[in-house]
C-alpha cells in the first residue's frame, strides 16, 4: 500500500473500523462481511503496485485484481442487502444465492493463498470437500453422510460459525484495535526505548548482550504479538550485539527467535490468541493476561538460563560501566512510551472492555508523545494507522477464512470424533494425551499461522484436555473420608473404585459428579489450563524444524543456515513444552496466589536444571553423574504432585551439582601457572 489513493482508503478503513468498535452499533454479521470484503478489496488492489523490481504486473493481472476487488465488495454487499431473503430462503438456494456464497468461499481461499501460503487453502478444500462428499467414504468414527450444497453455503456465508463468525468479528474488533495500538507505539519510537531499556537493566549481568535481546524481544514482543514482527524489528539491533560480544550468530539467532516467540505469550496483548480465547472460554480478558504473567516469566527465564550457561561456556562477561547508560537516563529519555502501556493496563484493571482501552491507548501515545522531543505530527499518525492496516491484513484474511474449518468441526461433530480418538490412544492418561496434543500442533503449525493453529486445535481438544485435568483434581477429591452420600452412591455403581467409575460412567454424569465435588473457580481455572497448553503448544511451529518462520527470519539477519538455526531455536524454546505440564499438573493456573507463586520458585530452580541438562553445563561440562543429579532435581522441583520433602531433595541435589562445579573450577583456576611476572 504505497500509492497515496490506497493509502488513504486503507486509512478510511481504519477509521471506520474505529468508529464502529467505540461508537456505533451494527450488526456483527454485517460488520465481519465488510471487514472481509474491506481487506480483500485492499489486498488485491495492493498488488497491483510495482514490486520490489519497480515492475508493476501484466495487464491482464491488473485486471483480475481489480475484479477481485469489486467481488469482495460485492459478497458484503450482497448480505448486507440479503439479508432478510437469505433467512427465508435458508437452504432454498435461488442462482444469486449460489453465485455470491460460493464467491464468498473462494476468495477467501485464494486470498489467504496470497497472504499466507497453500496450506490454510488445501485444508479449506479438504474440509469442504469432507462435509459435502468425502465423509461418506472414510470408515469409523470420522464417517459423516454428507450435507448438500445450499446448507454447507448457506452455513458458510450465513451462520455465526461460518466465516463471518465468531472469529471474523474477534479480527474486526479486539485485534484489529490491538494491532492498531502496536503500531502507533512503534511509529512513536518505542522500539529503540525498549531495546535501551533492556540493554541498561541487563547489560550488567554475564552475558548481558544476550540477556537485552530476551528482556528486548519480551517487551517488544508484548506490544506486537507477532514472533516473525518482533524478531525482525528487534534482531535487526540485538543479533549483532550478541555477535559483537562474543556469542556465535547462530545462537544469536536461536535466542532472538525463542525470545521473540514468546511475545505472543507476554501480557498485556499476547497477540491475536487471547482475544480468540476469552470468547472460547467466556473468561474475562484481564483475568487470563494476570494468570499469564508468571508462565511467561518462567518462559523468559528459560532462554535467560540458556544464555548464562553458554556465556560461560565462552567465558563472556557483563559490560563495564562506560559501556551502559543508566536506568534514570534512559527513562529520561523516553519515560512518556510507558505512558500508553500504563494506560492501558489501569483501563482494563478499572473494567473498560479491552476494545475502548486500546483505543484510549492509541489516542495516550499520540498525546504522550508530545512531551517528548519527536512528537507524533498528522504525517506520523496517518502513517501508523496505514502501517497497522498492512499488517492486519494477513490476520484478517486468515481469521475469516479460519471460520470455514471451525463451521466444518461444528457442524459434522469431527472434534467430538478427535476427542474420542486422543482418550482411545491416550488410555485416559493425561501425559500422553499432552504429547498427542503437542504432535498435532506441530503437525498443524507447519502450515497454519500461531492463531489458526491454536483455534483448529483448541476446537478439536480442549474439551478432552479439561476432562481429563478435571479428572486428576475429581480423584483427589473423592478420597477424601467425607464424601455427599450422593456422590459415594454414584462410585458404588461402578464398583466402588473411583478411577475405573469415573472412566466408565457416561459423560453426563461425569460432569454433573464434576459440579458437586469442584469448585467453580477450580472449574474456571482447569478450563483456562487446557486452553492455555494448546495455546503455548501452538507456539511451537515459530521454532520448530522444518517450518520455523521466526528461525529463518533470525537466520537472515544473522546470516546463518536456517534449518540448524531452527534446532539451535527449537532446544532454546524448551519452556514451550515444560511449562504446558505444570499448567496440567500444578496449581500455576488453577490454584491460588500462594499456590501459583509457591510453584513459580520451585519451577524456577527446575528450569534451571533441565537447562543445565540440555546443555550438558552449568558452569563447566556435566559428567554422568552430575547429569543424573540435575535429571532427578528437575523431576522432584518441578513435578507439583510430590510434596514439599521431594522439592527440598532435588533443591539440595541441585545446589550440590552448583558448589561440586565451583570447587572443581577453583581447583584448576588454582593449579594454572602464574604468568604475570613472565
Amino acid at each position: 500500500m504505497n500509492t497515496p489513493w490506497l493509502k488513504w482508503a486503507a486509512f478510511a478503513f481504519a477509521l471506520f473500523h474505529i468508529y464502529v468498535n467505540v461508537f456505533a452499533t451494527i450488526p456483527e454479521l454485517w460488520f465481519s462481511a465488510i471487514h472481509f470484503g474491506g481487506f480483500v478489496a485492499l489486498c488485491a488492489l495492493a498488488a497491483n503496485e510495482a514490486g520490489i523490481n519497480g515492475r508493476k504486473p501484466d495487464l491482464w493481472v491488473q485486471v483480475l485484481n481489480i475484479v477481485l476487488a469489486l467481488a469482495g465488495v460485492a459478497v458484503t454487499a450482497y448480505l448486507i442487502l440479503f439479508e432478510d431473503a437469505l433467512y427465508a430462503r435458508e437452504a432454498e438456494f435461488v442462482l444469486s444465492d449460489y453465485v455470491f456464497t460460493a464467491m464468498a468461499v473462494l476468495l477467501a481461499i485464494e486470498f489467504t493463498r496470497r497472504t499466507t501460503g497453500w496450506f490454510m487453502p488445501v485444508l479449506i478444500i479438504i474440509a469442504m470437500s469432507y462435509i459435502l462428499f468425502l465423509g461418506r467414504y472414510i470408515p469409523g468414527v470420522f464417517q459423516f453422510p454428507g450435507l448438500s450444497l445450499e446448507t454447507v453455503l448457506y452455513r458458510s456465508y450465513f451462520s455465526q460459525e461460518g466465516m463471518f463468525g465468531l472469529t471474523a468479528n474477534i479480527s474486526a474488533s479486539f485485534v484489529f484495535m490491538f494491532i492498531l495500538f502496536g503500531s502507533f507505539l512503534l511509529r512513536s519510537g518505542a522500539g529503540d526505548f525498549i531495546v535501551s531499556l533492556a540493554r541498561c537493566l541487563a547489560g550488567r549481568f554475564t552475558g548481558g548482550a544476550g540477556f537485552v535481546a530476551v528482556v528486548g524481544s519480551g517487551l517488544m514482543g508484548s506490544v506486537s504479538g507477532s514472533a516473525v514482527a518482533n524478531t525482525v524489528s528487534t534482531g535487526v539491533i540485538t543479533i549483532p550485539m550478541m555477535k559483537r560480544s562474543g556469542f556465535n550468530s547462530q545462537f544469536s539467532a536461536g535466542v532472538v527467535a525463542a525470545s521473540s516467540t514468546g511475545g505472543a505469550l507476554m501480557p498485556p496483548i499476547m497477540g491475536a490468541g487471547a482475544f480468540v480465547m476469552s470468547s472460547y472460554t467466556q473468561i474475562p480478558y484481564l483475568q487470563i493476561i494476570s494468570l499469564s504473567v508468571l508462565p511467561a516469566l518462567l518462559y523468559y527465564l528459560t532462554v535467560m538460563f540458556f544464555v548464562r550457561i553458554e556465556a560461560k561456556r565462552l567465558g563472556l562477561h557483563a559490560d563495564t560501566i562506560e559501556q551502559r547508560e543508566s536506568v534514570l537516563s534512559v527513562l529520561k529519555q523516553g519515560w512518556h512510551f510507558l505512558i500508553p502501556l500504563g494506560v492501558l493496563v489501569a483501563l482494563l484493571v478499572m473494567g473498560y472492555t479491552p476494545i475502548r482501552a486500546a483505543a484510549v491507548a492509541i489516542l495516550a501515545v499520540i498525546l504522550a508523545s508530545w512531551v517528548s522531543a519527536t512528537p507524533m505530527k498528522w504525517d506520523d499518525i496517518f502513517e501508523a494507522t496505514v502501517d497497522g492496516v498492512k499488517t492486519m491484513t494477513a490476520t484478517a484474511l486468515l481469521l475469516v477464512a479460519v471460520g470455514l474449518i471451525i463451521n466444518v468441526v461444528t457442524t459434522t461433530g469431527v472434534g467430538n470424533a478427535f476427542s474420542l480418538m486422543i482418550v482411545d490412544w491416550a488410555g485416559g492418561n493425561l501425559l500422553i494425551a499432552l504429547a498427542l496434543v503437542a504432535i498435532a500442533s506441530l503437525v498443524l503449525g507447519m502450515g497454519l499461522p500461531v492463531t489458526a493453529s491454536y483455534i483448529v486445535l483448541a476446537t478439536l481438544s480442549a474439551p478432552i484436555l479439561f476432562d481429563l485435568i478435571a479428572q486428576d483434581q475429581m480423584l483427589a477429591a473423592l478420597r477424601s473420608p467425607n464424601l455427599p452420600s450422593s456422590v459415594t452412591t454414584t462410585i458404588d455403581l461402578f464398583g466402588g473404585n473411583p478411577l475405573v467409575a469415573l472412566r466408565e460412567m457416561p459423560l453426563e454424569m461425569r460432569q454433573i459428579l464434576r459440579q458437586e465435588l469442584l469448585s467453580p473457580e477450580l472449574l474456571t481455572g482447569m478450563l483456562l489450563s487446557a486452553h492455555l497448553i494448546i495455546f503455548w503448544l501452538s507456539q511451537d511451529s515459530n521454532v520448530t524444524p522444518p517450518v520455523c518462520l521466526a528461525a529463518f527470519a533470525a537466520a537472515g539477519i544473522a546470516g546463518t543456515k536456517p534449518m540448524a538455526t531452527g534446532l539451535t531455536s527449537w532446544k532454546v524454546a524448551k519452556g514451550l513444552y515444560l511449562i504446558p505440564v505444570l499448567f496440567a499438573y500444578s496449581p500455576l493456573i488453577s490454584g491460588t496466589w500462594p499456590e501459583r507463586l509457591t510453584t513459580f520458585g520451585w519451577s524456577c530452580l527446575g528450569l534451571y536444571a533441565a537447562a543445565g541438562l540440555l546443555q550438558w553445563r552449568l558452569d563447566r561440562p556435566l559428567n554422568p553423574l552430575s547429569a543424573a543429579m540435575l535429571a532427578v532435581s528437575a523431576l522432584l522441583l518441578m513435578w507439583a504432585p510430590f510434596a514439599i520433602y521431594y522439592h527440598m531433595v532435588g533443591f539440595v541435589l541441585l545446589a550440590a551439582v552448583i558448589i561440586w562445579q565451583r570447587v572443581e573450577s577453583g581447583k584448576e583456576s588454582g593449579k594454572l601457572p602464574d604468568t604475570t611476572h613472565q
